[in-house]
Order: C-alpha cells, then sequence, then structure tokens
C-alpha cells in the first residue's frame, strides 16, 4: 500500500491533508472563545479580565500535558516502529503515571496558593474574589485536564487520531452547554464558567483512561517499571512545547499587570478580547503548519528536492496570501468582533476597537513566523525551529511589552504584538534564506 505522504500533492490535495488539524485546533480556540463571550456578556467584563489574570497558571499546566504528551509519543512511537510492544507499552503506562502525579502536586498548589498566585499576577482587590472562585474550582480539576491533554497527542500515536478528534469534539461542545446552564440558566456567575470547563475536562480526560485499560490493539496500561532515563528523555523531547505554553503565561501576564497599570480592569479586558482573535487565527496557521511538517519530513527523508522546492512554494505562496485575507478580513469585521464580547455603550467596547484596529496588524506576520518554526522542525532542525520560537516569544514580545509604553503609552501596548511579529517575520524570513541551500527547498 502507497504512503499518504508519498502523494505528489497539489493545492487542493494539501489543504485536503492539513483539514483535520487545522480544523481540531480552530474548533478548540473557537469553543474557548465562546467561554469567554458567555462570561464577558452575562457575567461582566471584570470577570472576564479576572479569567485571563489566571491564564497563566492555567497555560503553564497545560504546557505539561503536551510537554510529556509529544515527548512521550516520540519515544514511544519509536519502540513500536521497533518492534518492542512491550516496552512501548511500559513507557506510556510509565509516562501516564508520571503525568497524573505531577498534575496532583501542581493543582494542590495552586489550589491552596490561588490568593497569592492571583496577586502576583495582576489581580487587585475587585479581581481577586473573580480570580479565587473560577482558579480554585479549575485547580481542582487540572490532573484530569493534563491527561486530556497528554492522550490527544496518545491516541495519533496508538493510531486512533479520529477517536481523539471525536473526544475533543464533545468536550468542547459540553463546555458550550453547559456554560449556557450554569451562567445563563443558573445564574452562578464565574463559578458556573469554571464549572463547565471543569466538568469538560472529565469528559475529555475520564474516556481515555477507560478505554487504554482494555488490553486492545498495541497501546494500553501495564503495570509500570521506573525508569527515570525515560521520563527525562521525555521531558527534553517535549521541552519546545513547554517553552511555548511558558511564553503564552508570561506574555499574558506582562500584558495584564501593564494593562492594569495604565488602564485598570478595563484595559486587561479589552486586551483579552484582542487575544481571542489571535489565538483563533493563530490556530488556523498552527493547524496548517503541522498538517504539512509530515509530508515535508518524508519529502526531505526521500531527498525528493523537486517535490521539496513544489511543495515549500506552495505552502509559502498559501502562506502570504491568507495572511493579507486574514488582516484585511480582522479589519472588516472589528465592530461586530469586539461587540460580540461588550456592549457598544461601554468603555471597554471604545478601548477595544481603538486597540484592536492597532493590535490586528501583527496578523500579516504571524503566519509565516509559525509555518518557519514548523519547518525546521520537520527537517528535523530542532535548534533553529527553537530558536525562532524563543525569539518570537520570550524576547521580542517580552522586550515590546516593556519598552513601548514607556514611550508611546497605551498605543505601544497594542504595538506590542505587531512590532514583535514583523521583527520575528524578518529573522525568519532571513533564516530561510540562509538554509535554502544546505536543504535544497528553493
Amino acid at each position: 500500500m502507497q504512503n499518504e505522504l508519498s502523494r505528489d500533492f497539489n493545492l487542493s490535495s494539501l489543504l485536503k491533508f492539513a483539514f483535520p488539524t487545522m480544523s481540531m485546533l480552530v474548533f478548540v480556540s473557537t469553543y474557548t472563545i465562546i467561554d469567554g463571550i458567555f462570561v464577558s456578556r452575562f457575567v461582566g467584563t471584570t470577570a472576564l479580565s479576572a479569567m485571563n489574570i489566571v491564564f497563566p497558571l492555567i497555560s503553564v499546566i497545560m504546557g505539561i500535558g503536551l510537554m510529556l504528551g509529544t515527548g512521550g509519543s516520540a519515544i514511544i512511537g519509536r519502540r513500536m516502529g521497533e518492534g518492542k510492544d512491550e516496552e512501548a507499552r511500559n513507557y506510556f503506562s510509565l509516562i501516564t503515571l508520571f503525568t497524573l502525579a505531577l498534575g496532583i502536586v501542581l493543582s494542590v498548589s495552586c489550589f491552596v496558593l490561588i490568593e497569592p498566585l492571583s496577586r502576583f499576577l495582576g489581580a487587585d482587590d475587585t479581581l481577586l474574589p473573580y480570580c479565587i472562585d473560577y482558579g480554585r474550582i479549575l485547580m481542582a480539576f487540572y490532573p484530569i485536564s493534563v491527561l486530556q491533554v497528554l492522550f490527544q497527542t496518545f491516541f495519533v500515536t496508538a493510531g486512533k487520531p479520529k477517536l481523539g478528534l471525536i473526544l475533543n469534539m464533545i468536550s468542547g461542545i459540553a463546555n458550550i452547554v453547559f456554560d449556557y446552564l450554569f451562567i445563563i440558566t443558573f445564574d452562578m456567575g464565574i463559578a458556573g464558567a469554571a464549572w463547565g470547563t471543569a466538568l469538560s475536562f472529565v469528559i475529555g480526560g475520564i474516556p481515555p483512561l477507560i478505554y487504554f485499560m482494555k488490553p486492545q490493539g498495541t497501546l494500553y496500561f501495564v503495570k509500570p517499571k521506573w525508569n527515570g532515563r525515560v521520563i527525562r528523555h521525555t521531558l527534553f523531547n517535549g521541552s519546545s512545547e513547554m517553552v511555548t505554553s511558558s511564553a503564552m503565561a508570561v506574555t499574558t501576564f506582562l500584558f495584564n499587570i501593564s494593562m492594569m497599570r495604565l488602564l485598570g480592569e478595563d484595559g486587561v479586558a479589552a486586551i483579552t478580547i484582542s487575544l481571542y482573535a489571535q489565538f483563533l487565527f493563530s490556530s488556523a496557521y498552527m493547524g496548517f503548519a503541522g498538517g504539512v511538517a509530515p509530508i515535508f519530513s518524508y519529502v526531505f527523508g526521500n531527498r525528493n528536492q523537486k517535490r521539496l522546492k513544489k511543495l515549500f512554494l506552495m505552502c509559502t505562496k498559501t502562506i502570504v496570501l491568507s495572511s493579507i485575507f486574514i488582516a484585511v478580513f480582522s479589519f472588516a469585521i472589528a465592530v461586530p468582533t469586539v461587540s460580540i464580547f461588550t456592549d457598544r455603550t461601554t468603555a471597554t467596547y471604545a478601548l477595544t476597537l481603538d486597540g484592536y484596529r492597532i493590535f490586528a496588524w501583527n496578523f500579516l506576520f504571524a503566519g509565516i513566523n509559525i509555518f518557519a518554526s514548523s519547518f525546521f522542525t520537520a527537517l528535523s532542525n530542532g535548534k533553529i525551529s527553537a530558536f525562532i520560537s524563543f525569539a518570537r516569544t520570550f524576547v521580542f514580545v517580552t522586550a515590546s511589552i516593556l519598552i513601548l509604553p514607556n514611550f508611546l503609552g497605551i498605543t505601544g501596548i497594542w504595538l506590542a504584538i505587531p512590532v514583535a511579529e514583523a521583527v520575528t517575520a524578518v529573522l525568519s524570513i532571513g533564516l530561510l534564506l540562509l538554509f535554502r541551500k544546505e536543504y535544497h527547498y528553493l
């Protein structure tokens, strides 16, 4: 049987191949945004601000699931490829147990320390009660959430990606339904949003546990044996995902404290709404880049330079054209986008709309940066991929948030992401040109 990755892709078949990955990430971002809409419209923008204050904690804990999932799947998949199925099952069981234990430790710590942590992350006396109510409920369920993220990766390793996608969709839809019931019908406020999210974790995290308990297929639970080398290797393999999640946490934290200092809770709500839009469009790019990455890896491994060049040019043209379209589209829908979250008569609305029209320029550059990082990963050049991601998030974004407001005030905060993405785009294009002769994609 011919390997699907060996096909001579055209644009239509390429987009069709990448669509499942794109749809899953866009779907996840969509129901996360809907969660924010429910809170903003039916609880208030103060509650929305509190959710964003707590977000760095959530991002770091979720990053642990991504780190152990991606790092562990590489080790497990390799053992399966070598025919060492029993060893693969042992590693799978060990990594799952280790993830659960680590999730429990961190969740308990955050549950107990949620008040001082919220203060540290920028909550004032108004936001603090919301942060405590929202954070404690989520922290109580985060061991299950970490497992949900972990199993999304392991379902692919087990050869059941559709099952993972189905569970993820059911979990997301349940989150929306629970939000409606708890926030609107039962009037539970921000606690209702937290319970809706927590119960969706249960729906997404418990069924995989039950599924892998049955000895079916190649991958299922066995009694694990401790192996520190495997755990260390797993952590190292998945470290880039942890860096990305940590960068999101740091960026959100810096935005929150900057907005609190300049504009208070309305400022935090305004940047939260804009970051939701960035989350949605970035998810589409991440899905496309992740979807085509295995094709690049396969073609590069076959040393088929003609197909590699054709594929690279097709992808870069798609990224450039879609970036222009998304940027224009984001400006066109600025008013209805902001109106979904907050009433047009509020101070938050005016502040968000003015800022969003500056912030949206980042969509011209973000796509090429996400693609370049993923592209170098596909070529097994993890150092350059990590360098682009680290420079984009920790260096350029952090520097922009810390420096620009000193000269431009609130405008500097809105410009932080566009400036960081633009500078990273110059770096990404420069690296793509620099390595073109080594990998022969141009």
